[in-house]
């Protein structure tokens, strides 16, 4: 059997995190969620992911902040946002080569957009 694919979460809002863990963890997913943009690139540079999975805000910093340090070191990983800001406030989020888009809460499509990017990538 092979392993399940293998998802960095990050994301500053406890419950947030805790939500989407168990949400996608019940899909077969492992996820390892992290709170900071600093955090979040440091286990990002720790390699072994399938998906990055991304807020826009932070109090360190943005999500394209984080999506553009992800991208010196991985140019191949997808990476999907998951953020409460409309998509047309978050042009430099997406410029910085990510693979998707969910809108908070988006409990449904997230999974499918997870499943979408991952499938992608292969």
């Amino acid at each position: 059997m092979s392993e399940a694919p293998r998802i960095l979460f990050v994301d500053d809002h406890e419950d947030t995190r805790y939500l989407i863990t168990h949400l996608l963890g019940a899909q077969g997913y492992e996820v390892e969620a992290a709170e900071t943009v600093e955090e979040g690139l440091q286990l990002a540079r720790g390699g072994g992911f399938d998906l990055y999975l991304l807020d826009s805000r932070f109090a360190d910093g943005s999500g394209a902040e984080l999506c553009e340090g992800i991208r010196e070191f991985d140019k191949t990983t997808p990476i999907v946002f998951y953020s409460g800001d409309h998509p047309s406030r978050l042009k430099k989020v997406l410029d910085c080569d990510a693979q998707g888009f969910v809108l908070k809460p988006g409990l449904d499509a997230l999974p499918r957009e997870v499943e979408r990017a991952l499938a992608a990538a292969v």
